[in-house]
């Protein structure tokens, strides 16, 4: 699929909550370093400080991003683009694949279903037997989270 075929049909709309995935370039385990984990979500909490967008779930995966976010001010595509501009400025390299995955939650999907199934990514993957032994992840529903 084309990178223009993936922006086909994109909602942005103030105030709707969307599941972001982006991936690295070349799948490069970056975040596999806890220093550049952190620097990614320092800017995830940076854009939230803007009111740009308000983070509800995310995850780091050593390659990429799942972030459960409402979105408050501008276009989803400058969210993006700014949290990737940033942590790869933050990082020092260009880290990031140009596209991305988003999926506009739907009102009748359930977010706590969903912050436990991003949270759990960890869990599936076999870098942890808890989600609490992961350093790079946060939920709004933090006990829902850890008992899901």
């Amino acid at each position: 699929m084309a990178y223009n075929d993936l922006r086909k049909g994109r909602v942005s709309q103030s105030g709707l909550v969307y599941h972001i995935t982006t991936v690295t370039r070349n799948r490069s385990p970056y975040f596999a370093s806890l220093d550049c984990g952190r620097k990614l979500v320092r800017q995830l909490m940076a854009l939230q400080s803007e009111g740009r967008a308000e983070t509800l779930c995310y995850v780091v995966m050593p390659d990429h991003l799942h972030w459960l976010m409402a979105l408050h001010e501008g276009k989803l595509a400058e969210a993006v683009r700014l949290l990737k501009g940033r942590s790869a400025h933050a990082i020092g390299q260009a880290i990031w694949q140009a596209n991305y995955y988003d999926h506009a939650v739907r009102h009748d999907e359930d977010l706590r279903k969903m912050a436990r199934y991003v949270v759990a990514n960890p869990l599936r993957a076999n870098l942890v037997r808890r989600i609490g032994d992961y350093s790079l992840w946060d939920a709004v529903w933090l006990d829902d989270a850890l008992s899901g």
